[in-house]
C-alpha cells in the first residue's frame, strides 16, 4: 500500500520560511516523480513542484519559481520542499502526490497516481 505522509505546515508571516517533508512507503515501482501540489478554496488545483527519483531533475511552476527548492532523500524515501520569501497567496494545503514512470507532463495539473492527506501553509499578511 503506497503511503505519503506530510509534515512540517503551519503559519509563517510574508516573507517567513517553512519546510514540508513528504516521507513515502509502499512503492512497487522504482521510477517516479514525486512532488508537491495545492490547492487553495475555490482555486484550481496546481502542480507546483517536483522532482525525478531517477534523475533528480525537477520541476517549479512560475508561481514559485526562485522561491521554493525541492529536494530528496532516496535513503530516507523523503523528498522536502523549502519554501522562502512566502506570499499570502501561497496559502493553500499542500499535497505531496506521485506519479509513477519519469515523465513530468502531467505535474502541473494531474492526473496524480496517489495523495498524501496534506497539510496545511498559511501565510499572514
Amino acid at each position: 500500500e503506497v503511503q505519503l505522509v506530510e509534515s512540517g505546515g503551519g503559519l509563517v508571516q510574508a516573507g517567513g520560511s517553512l519546510r514540508l517533508s513528504c516521507t513515502a512507503s509502499g512503492f512497487t515501482f522504482d521510477e517516479y516523480i514525486i512532488g508537491w501540489v495545492r490547492q487553495a478554496p475555490g482555486k484550481e488545483r496546481e502542480g507546483v513542484s517536483c522532482i525525478s527519483r531517477n534523475d533528480g531533475r525537477s520541476y517549479y511552476a512560475d508561481s514559485v519559481k526562485g522561491r521554493f527548492n525541492i529536494s530528496g532523500d532516496n535513503a530516507k524515501n523523503t523528498v522536502y520542499l523549502q519554501m522562502n520569501s512566502l506570499k499570502p497567496e501561497d496559502t493553500a494545503a499542500y499535497y505531496c502526490a506521485v506519479i509513477f514512470g519519469d515523465s513530468m507532463v502531467h505535474w502541473v495539473s494531474g492526473p496524480y497516481d496517489d495523495w498524501g492527506q496534506g497539510t496545511q501553509v498559511t501565510v499572514s499578511s
